[in-house]
């Protein structure tokens, strides 16, 4: 077996959309996925599962009905399941989300945003 360590920086330089988050590595039935993020996004939420955003460059403000939260460099923050929640970066952010197998990052809403599940890359 080859041993051999992912390099995010690597990863994020192999795509330019936003908001269309690529899957990296999966644990059990999990997915590490890493999007870009710029400008405004849909709310949404997603009934059956948490989600986990950590930011990896930039600042990110997650709003919510009843108030914000915002991220910077380093910092994680875990929506609880079935909260709905609209992300909003001024500036590209890149960053790591962990999430079950087959989430759609629109949760039901749907739409063009919606991404492709399993993109590897």
């Amino acid at each position: 077996m080859k041993y051999q360590a992912l390099n995010l920086k690597e990863k994020f330089s192999l795509f330019d959309e936003q908001w269309m988050p690529k899957v990296i590595a999966e644990i059990n039935d999990y997915q590490f996925k890493i999007a870009k993020l710029k400008g405004d996004f849909i709310w949404h939420d997603h009934k059956d599962t948490d989600e986990a955003f950590i930011v990896l460059e930039g600042n990110l403000r997650i709003d919510f009905r009843d108030g914000k939260v915002e991220l910077s460099e380093g910092e994680m923050f875990v929506v609880p399941k079935g909260v709905e929640h609209k992300p909003y970066a001024k500036e590209e952010v890149k960053l790591l989300m962990i999430e079950p197998r087959g989430v759609k990052n629109t949760g039901d809403e749907g739409g063009e945003r919606t991404a492709q599940n399993d993109i590897w890359i």
